[in-house]
């Protein structure tokens, strides 16, 4: 991942240097549990623990031989250690290694993207609460429709996150898994016993069955969990920049003193965060794409996952995470405007009422279409240029069956909203909830 879109919480997790410290804790786990069960000698463990080091520059130089990076490793690790080398990477494969790890820093990363997910559920709850009366209008396919509240859009979003953060948290679960069980997963070597061993040291579940490597599924679901979380942000993101055009103008991004929106146009205040998330959206959906054609593999293994594997973990996890702070960022400095909100749903007057007209009706006795078609003709009176709502209690067919505090009601932005606020206990936002 280029400089521009890594997190250092996931620099610590996904540089060369910490996947190579994960392969160490794993190796030397694989020795302790070999001494454990006896095929080691147990005064060995101590002198590979105490010498186990590794150099980059020492792997990069033993891997021009070894044409192999894990087998590089091992190497460094054994000539540091000396004598007692020799028991390092005893009896298993290189997958063995590898996936352990790959469990280890997956589960690690599903860690702090839960605590960035956590930190922006937080920041749009506090948006639902501070706007769940700030009037706006709905819109859908893009045209006005009905009064919702800025404060139930973002209880929606919030909603969603939630969902997408308890995706998150199962897959942590999902993906929490080890395998020492040797060059095809037969365990012929290595026991089921060493492997449990080796995985409790490390926090993992042993794989109840696995292959040379861990079958794909479980890393094509995280991934497909990030791209999710991905479509999830991008939502909310292409709200945001549709609120900020310039005919719209409900919410704005912070724009900083000496920030350049354009390089040609000094008034610019482009929204190029929220576009900056929904950009980086795509490449979480392609990534799970190109991990789900990774789950096939040629009987108990082939090398096919291995290279794309080397990008899609770790970028997708440093863009996941990118992208929640991101967000996070946006929202905590975003400017909302009220009374632009409700100067906007008031530009097409009581028009947005015409379903209620039309409910009552049928509620007093008129069918669903005859009662369509007076909200209809009065509407598009309204069109027109004529007042909706004077129109409807002036119509002959409304006054006949609506009293005139009936059709006052109908008009009414309070009662409209009057359920607003369920959405805040029904999402748990409410401190009622």
């Amino acid at each position: 991942m280029i400089e521009r879109y890594t997190t250092p919480a996931m620099n610590t997790i996904w540089s060369r240097q910490a996947k190579y410290q994960v392969w160490q804790d794993v190796e030397v786990a694989i020795v302790e549990a070999h001494a454990e069960l006896g095929a080691v000698p147990a005064e060995a463990v101590a002198t590979v623990k105490q010498k186990a080091a590794f150099s980059l520059e020492r792997c990069d130089e033993i891997e021009k031989e070894t044409r192999h990076d894990l087998m590089a490793f091992v190497r460094n690790l054994a000539e540091n250690i000396g004598e007692e080398g020799r028991f390092v990477h005893l009896g298993v494969t290189s997958y063995d290694v590898i996936d352990t790890a790959l469990g280890i820093m997956l589960r690690n990363s599903c860690d702090v993207l839960l605590q960035s997910a956590e930190a922006l559920a937080d920041e749009i709850a506090r948006l639902a609460r501070e706007h769940i009366d700030t009037v706006e209008i709905g819109r859908t396919h893009g045209i006005h429709a009905e009064p919702i509240t800025f404060g139930f859009k973002c209880a929606n979003w919030h909603a969603e996150l939630s969902r997408n953060i308890e995706r998150l948290r199962q897959s942590r679960d999902d993906i929490s898994v080890g395998k020492v069980s040797g060059a095809v997963g037969i365990h012929a070597i290595t026991s089921p016993e060493m492997e449990r061993i080796v995985c409790e040291k490390l926090g993992l579940r042993p794989d109840p069955v696995s292959t040379q490597i861990i079958n794909r599924d479980r890393h094509a679901n995280f991934l497909n969990v990030l791209a999710l979380l991905g479509a999830g942000l991008e939502r909310i993101a292409t709200e945001l920049r549709n609120l900020q055009r310039t005919e719209i103008l409900e919410v704005q991004e912070a724009f900083a003193a000496g920030q350049t929106g354009s390089s040609a146009m000094p008034h610019k205040r482009n929204p190029w965060n929220s576009e900056t998330v929904c950009g980086l959206a795509r490449l979480l959906r392609a990534n799970a794409h190109a991990m789900l054609e990774s789950v096939a593999t040629w009987h108990e293994r082939d090398l096919t996952n291995s290279s794309l594997e080397r990008i899609v973990f770790p970028d997708s996890c440093h863009l996941a995470d990118f992208m929640l702070n991101r967000l996070t960022a946006i929202l905590k400095g975003l400017q909302v405007f009220p009374d632009r909100m409700e100067k906007n749903l008031r530009q097409m007057g009581d028009l947005v009422f015409s379903e209620h007209v039309m409910i009552a009706l049928i509620h007093a006795g008129m069918s669903r279409e005859a009662a369509y078609k007076v909200a209809q003709r009065n509407a598009a009176k309204a069109w027109e240029g004529h007042d909706f709502k004077t129109s409807v209690a002036e119509d002959a067919d409304v006054k006949e069956r609506l009293t005139p505090e009936q059709v006052e009601e109908l008009f009414s932005l309070e009662h409209h909203l009057r359920n607003a606020k369920h959405t805040l206990v029904a999402t748990g936002l409410s401190p009622s909830a």
